[in-house]
C-alpha cells in the first residue's frame, strides 16, 4: 500500500465557503491543516469572475449575514467592505422597494393590485407572515453565540445571551409547526393557483412555509461584499495560507481509509489525516468510503440503512443564469430595477407549466419533438420569476465606465436539462435561452437597453464545476426523507456522523442549508475535530 506523502491533523475535502471556514478555523487552533479542492478554484457557489472587462458573481448574488458571516469574518480578524443590497420585487411594470419600511403592508398593496378578488385571502395570509416574521426576528436576533468568546464577553452572555436562548427556544417551536410545503401552506386561504404562485415560484420546491413566509427578514440582510462576491473565498483562502495551511486544487478525493486514516485523490496522490472534515458532496463520500465495516454493530446497521438513502435521495432545485454586458451605465438602470430585483412578468403564474407534460419518469422526453420542448422552455421563461442582480450598482469597479453587467436567473430543473443533453440539443438549448431571455427582459423591463453580449450557466454547468448532485444550490431537496438533520434545534449535531474521525459540513449536512449554514457547520466542524485531537493528544501523554 502506498504511504502518505504527507499527514495532516485536520484534512478538509471541499472548498467551498463551508470547507474554507472549516480550514480556517483549523488553522487558527493551529492544527496542522489540508483542504482539498476537486475543481480549479475555490468558493464553490460563491464566487466571481472576469469577463471582457466585467465582474459577474457565479454563484450567489447577495450575502445573507444572518448572525453568522459578519461574526465569523471578526472572529477570524477578516476585514471584508460590504455594502446594503436592497432588493426590488416586481410583477409587470410594478414594483416595491423592500427596504425594510412597511414592506408587509407594500407588498399586500402590490398583490392586491394584481389579484383584487383575493383581498380578504391576502390580509390572512399577511398576518401570517407577520407571525413568522417575528419568530425569524428572534431567531436571527443576535448574532450567533457560536462565534462568542465567552470568557471575554461573560456579560453580554449573561444579559443578552442567556434571555435571547429562552426566547429561541420558544419560537423555534412555534415555527416548526409551520413545517407544510409553502404551496400547501398558502392553500389553505385562496384556491387561487395565480396568486400562490406568484407568491412562491421563485422558492425552492416545497420550500417549507415558516421559511418562505419568514423570507422578507432575510431581504432586510442582503449585503454585497465590494469587489463581488468573491472577494470572500479570496480572503478565507489567504487567511489559510498565512496561518499555515495548506491548499490543493484538482484534487478530487476517490477513496478514504479509514483504518489507517488516508485519502487517496484521483491523480494517486495519498495523504494520511487525524481528523477528516467532508465539505463537499455526500454521495461521493460515500462513494469514497466504499464498503464500510464499522466495530460498533449498531453504527454499522445505521450505515446500511443511511448509504441507500443517501445515494437514492435528489439534490435540490438549481438555477440557469443568462449573463449579458449593456453599453448603458448605471443611471440608465437606476429607475428600473436597482441593483437587486426579483421580478415575474406576468401575474399568470407557473401552475400551467407541468414538466411531467414533457418528461417521463426516467427523466427523458415523451415525444422526441424538439420543437414541441422549446415551445414548452419558451413558455415557462414568459411566466417564471427572474432574480436580477447588476454587481457594478453596488460597485462601479465592477464593469467598464458607463457599462454594466447584468445577471438575470430562474430556477431551474437539472433533468430538463440533463435530458435535453442525452438528445443533443444542450448548445443549442443554451442559445435559445440566452436570446428569450433577452428578449423578455428587453420587452419588459429594459425597454430601451443594448444588449451587447450574452452566455450562459445552467445546472449542467453548476454540477461539471462545483460537483454538485443534480445542480443543486441548497444541498438535499425537500421531502419527507431528508438524510440528514433538518430540525434546527438539532442543528448543533448535523457536522456529526457515524463514522470515526469524520465530520461533515456544508449544504449537504443540514437542510434547508445555504451560505449562513455553510459557515456555521465549517465552524462546528472544525471545533469537533479540535477537540478530538486534543483529548487524543491529552492520553498520548
Amino acid at each position: 500500500m502506498a504511504r502518505p506523502t504527507r499527514s495532516y491533523d485536520i484534512l478538509v475535502v471541499g472548498g467551498g465557503i463551508a470547507g474554507l471556514t472549516s480550514a480556517a478555523y483549523a488553522s487558527q487552533y493551529g492544527r496542522k491543516v489540508l483542504l482539498l479542492e476537486q475543481g480549479h478554484s475555490l468558493g464553490g457557489l460563491v464566487n466571481s469572475f472576469r469577463y471582457e472587462g466585467f465582474t459577474f458573481d457565479g454563484g450567489i448574488r447577495a450575502i445573507e449575514n444572518s448572525g453568522i458571516v459578519f461574526p465569523m469574518l471578526k472572529e477570524l480578524g477578516i476585514t471584508i467592505d460590504f455594502v446594503q443590497s436592497p432588493v426590488l420585487l416586481g410583477v409587470g411594470d410594478d414594483f416595491i422597494p423592500l427596504d425594510g419600511h412597511n414592506d408587509l403592508v407594500k407588498y399586500g398593496d402590490l398583490l392586491k393590485r394584481h389579484f383584487p378578488k383575493d383581498v380578504q385571502a391576502i390580509d390572512k395570509i399577511l398576518k401570517d407572515m407577520d407571525r413568522a416574521i417575528r419568530y425569524m426576528d428572534v431567531i436571527y436576533g443576535i448574532d450567533n453565540p457560536i462565534f462568542l468568546d465567552y470568557k471575554t464577553n461573560k456579560t453580554y452572555f449573561q444579559k443578552t445571551v442567556l434571555p435571547w436562548l429562552f426566547r429561541y427556544q420558544k419560537s423555534i417551536k412555534k415555527a416548526m409547526k409551520m413545517k407544510l410545503p409553502i404551496n400547501q401552506h398558502l392553500a389553505r386561504f385562496t384556491k387561487n393557483q395565480a396568486l400562490i404562485d406568484v407568491m412562491t415560484q421563485h422558492f425552492f420546491k416545497d420550500t417549507p412555509a415558516f421559511f418562505a413566509l419568514s423570507y422578507f427578514h432575510l431581504y432586510k440582510d442582503y449585503h454585497y461584499p465590494l469587489g463581488g462576491t468573491g472577494v470572500i473565498p479570496q480572503k478565507l483562502s489567504r487567511y489559510i495560507s498565512e496561518h499555515g495551511g495548506e491548499i490543493r486544487l484538482e484534487s478530487e478525493v476517490v477513496k478514504i481509509n479509514m483504518t489507517d486514516r488516508e485519502v487517496t485523490t484521483r491523480n494517486g496522490e495519498t495523504f494520511g489525516y487525524r481528523e477528516l472534515v467532508w465539505a463537499a458532496d455526500l454521495k461521493r463520500l460515500y462513494n469514497a468510503l466504499g464498503t464500510v465495516v464499522l466495530k460498533d454493530k449498531a453504527q454499522q446497521k445505521k450505515f446500511l440503512k443511511l448509504k441507500p438513502a443517501i445515494m437514492a435521495h435528489r439534490g435540490g432545485d438549481s438555477i440557469l443564469t443568462v449573463y449579458m454586458t449593456s453599453p448603458h451605465g448605471a443611471e440608465s438602470f437606476k429607475d428600473i430595477t436597482g441593483a437587486h430585483c426579483f421580478f415575474t412578468p406576468q401575474e399568470v403564474g407557473l401552475r400551467t407549466m407541468d414538466l411531467n407534460s414533457i418528461l417521463d419518469e426516467k427523466g427523458m422526453f415523451k415525444h422526441n419533438d424538439k420543437e414541441t420542448v422549446f415551445a414548452w422552455i419558451k413558455q415557462f421563461f414568459k411566466l417564471t420569476t427572474f432574480e436580477i442582480s447588476l454587481p457594478a450598482m453596488r460597485d462601479a469597479s465592477l464593469a467598464p465606465e458607463g457599462q454594466m453587467g447584468l445577471i438575470v436567473s430562474t430556477l431551474f430543473d437539472y433533468r430538463l436539462t440533463r435530458a435535453l443533453q442525452e438528445v443533443g440539443w444542450y448548445e443549442e438549448f443554451k442559445l435559445f435561452a440566452e436570446k428569450s431571455i433577452a428578449e423578455i427582459m428587453q420587452q419588459t423591463l429594459f425597454k430601451d437597453i443594448e444588449v451587447t453580449s450574452k452566455f450562459s450557466s445552467t445546472p449542467m454547468t453548476i454540477a461539471r464545476v462545483v460537483g454538485s448532485s443534480d445542480g443543486a444550490i441548497t444541498g438535499w431537496a425537500f421531502g419527507p426523507m431528508i438524510p440528514v438533520e433538518h430540525r434546527f434545534p438539532k442543528i448543533l449535531h448535523s457536522v456529526e456522523t457515524i463514522f470515526p474521525h469524520l465530520f461533515q459540513a456544508g449544504q449537504w449536512s443540514f437542510s434547508p442549508s445555504g451560505l449562513p449554514v455553510s459557515v456555521l457547520t465549517g465552524k462546528l466542524a472544525a471545533q469537533g475535530a479540535h477537540k478530538n485531537l486534543k483529548k487524543e493528544d491529552k492520553k498520548a501523554k
